[in-house]
């Protein structure tokens, strides 16, 4: 009875799972494995990246990273220009910037242009882009006429505009004809009114820029939301306060981004208005005048390329804060790769 017992508990039968052996119970092989994918589509992912991006990395590296160390490299020496540069100067031409009265006075033009572009351009074009986002005849017009000084080149809106404003051009006259010959004033001469006029030529040009950008942002904010808060009650300029404007967050945010980034390299418009040397005289000058007038103009390649680091320094500095502690939010919400 018990040998019938033992040779019962250590017979087993094939289980549906798999066959057992004798005695033990143990598997004497395991399920086919899977074959793993995951590997091949990393590989296929990693060279369509590759693919796609890839010459785009290599224009990128060809055309704005290598030239930035090749001006690096060039600000460390005396250099005319032509030929390999021969006379090491070490950091001289640096110590040269920050020493510079003129300089200083770029520095803090780009400075007065980056605050001024920012609390001219924003409210005006935050209030023309809600009033174009509703329901009025012409709309479409009127868009198009405010975006059409944006597409303008710049060498055509500097000069139209340097004709108008000079002593005897049509702004004066326009002024003595109406009886205001009192306001007739040298608009782009005069030190204490020049940047003013630079302020309302930029804010004419790329306002238009602006408004289609927050005209796109107010076409994703969903309409079900101002529509609530009016059956509540809420007023017209409630529902903008706290439900518009706080949703156009992000695109603000952008817009002030680019426009603190073209402040800090302005120089197409006052180099074409103003000229070579008298927005220096006139207070406009920019980091980026300095940089022609300097270098290029004085024959001191050397020295314009340092000029020209300490410019992108400067704008790479600001971007990375500005991305860091105003972007951060929306960046972050933006990325949903790693998210559970």
């Amino acid at each position: 009875m018990t040998h019938s017992l033992g040779e019962n508990s250590a017979t087993r039968t094939a289980s549906p799972e798999g066959p057992t052996v004798a005695g033990g119970g143990v598997p004497t092989s395991s399920p086919a494995r899977r074959p793993r994918r995951g590997r091949r589509t990393d590989w296929r992912k990693t060279l369509e990246i590759t693919l796609l991006s890839g010459p785009a990395i290599v224009v990128f590296l060809a055309f704005v990273i290598f030239p930035v160390f090749l001006a690096a490299y060039y600000g460390f020496f005396s250099w005319k220009g032509y030929g390999p540069p021969t006379e090491f100067v070490g950091l001289d031409n640096y110590l040269i910037i920050f020493r510079d009265s003129a300089f200083h006075e770029a520095l803090l033009h780009n400075g007065y242009i980056v605050v001024l572009s920012l609390i001219l351009q924003g409210p005006a074009a935050v209030a023309l882009a809600l009033l174009l986002n509703q329901k009025i005849r012409g709309r479409s017009i009127i868009r198009v006429l405010i975006f059409v000084p944006y597409v303008i080149s710049e060498v055509i809106v500097g000069t139209g505009w340097s004709l108008m404003l000079q002593t005897s051009g049509a702004v004066n006259d326009m002024l003595e004809k109406v009886g205001l010959g009192f306001l007739a004033v040298d608009w782009l001469s005069d030190p204490d009114i020049a940047l003013w006029s630079l302020m309302l030529i930029i804010s004419w040009k790329y306002i238009g820029f602006a408004v289609i950008l927050f005209l796109a942002g107010l076409q994703s904010i969903p309409e079900e939301l101002s529509e609530a808060a009016a059956i509540d009650g809420a007023s017209y300029w409630q529902i903008q306060r706290t439900i518009t404007l706080p949703l156009l967050g992000p695109t603000l945010r952008i817009w002030a981004f680019l426009s603190i980034i073209g402040s800090l390299q302005l120089f197409d418009l006052v180099y074409i208005i103003w000229g070579q040397y008298i927005s220096a005289t006139a207070g406009t000058s920019t980091m980026a005048t300095y940089m022609v007038l300097n270098g290029r103009l004085a024959g001191n390649f050397g020295y314009g390329n340092a000029v020209a680091v300490v410019l992108f320094l400067i704008s790479l500095v600001i971007a990375l804060v500005y991305q860091r502690y105003v972007l951060r939010r929306d960046t972050e919400g933006a990325l949903t790769e790693g998210k559970k």
